[in-house]
């Protein structure tokens, strides 16, 4: 029997893209137990990243893969923010080690075994209405199949400056709204109206029209939710945010 699934085993991972994690769940669907997994990886064959998920031994871990296990464990995980902006490029500058910015409808927290391979952060957010029932404009990226969900440009420069005053400079985030003239006015509206932060709405309004950029022009401020006629002012590390309707 060892023998025969040994033999599963090695189809299964003859078939599988180098540096792909497989769950015990994946294992099991082909007919090997948690405990002849446990027994392959004592044996070398599969390399135990954590309990009851593994991968090839011959191989690094690659993020790609990895982040469609994680989509499978937590409730519409995406590339979002400032790393799917970087993704689509939207970028000021590269880091040599870029934290990867993942977002997600639940608390959760990011297993040790990818965020060893993968400096990363993960936060919970429903930025918009719709958020409740899942997060539109997010997809496989460039529409790839086996490609991990990530935010559309217009989503991800409304998720990065929902995090200014919080863990994104507003300086930064001034010079990545510079690179975001190709943005689409149709869909930054409609992520706009159904916006539940008023900081966010007012921010991409004011670097819009600082800044002229096209999309800025196609919008119509009177029918966004910004939240009234008051300042909406706020205590940074750069100092106060002051921003207005």
């Amino acid at each position: 029997m060892a023998t025969i699934n040994r033999s599963k085993l090695n189809a299964l991972l003859s078939g599988l893209p180098s540096g792909t994690p497989i769950s015990s769940e994946d294992l099991a669907r082909e007919g090997i137990s948690a405990d002849l997994a446990v027994h392959y990886a004592r044996a070398g064959w599969l390399r135990r990243l954590a309990r009851g998920v593994y991968c090839r031994p011959d191989a690094p871990l690659q993020r790609d893969p990895s982040l469609l296990l994680l989509q499978r464990q937590i409730p519409a995980l995406h590339v979002g923010g400032k790393s799917a902006l970087d993704w689509h490029g939207i970028r000021h500058y590269v880091s040599q080690v870029p934290t990867l910015q993942l977002y997600g409808l639940v608390s959760a927290r990011l297993p040790q075994w990818f965020t060893d391979a993968f400096p990363s952060e993960y936060h919970r957010k429903r930025l918009f209405s719709s958020d409740t029932t899942g997060m539109r404009h997010t997809g496989p990226f460039e529409g790839r199949a086996n490609a991990p969900d990530v935010s559309a440009p217009e989503r991800a420069f409304l998720e990065m400056l929902s995090e200014v005053g919080v863990r994104q400079p507003l300086a930064e985030a001034r010079e990545l709204a510079e690179s975001t003239y190709g943005l689409r006015a149709s869909i930054l509206g409609e992520l706009l109206r159904q916006c539940t932060n008023v900081k966010t709405v007012r921010l991409c309004l004011h670097l819009g029209h600082e800044l002229s950029l096209p999309w800025a022009k196609k919008l119509n401020a009177a029918k966004l939710p910004t939240g009234g006629s008051s300042a909406w002012v706020s205590q940074t590390d750069e100092g106060l945010l002051v921003l207005r309707s």
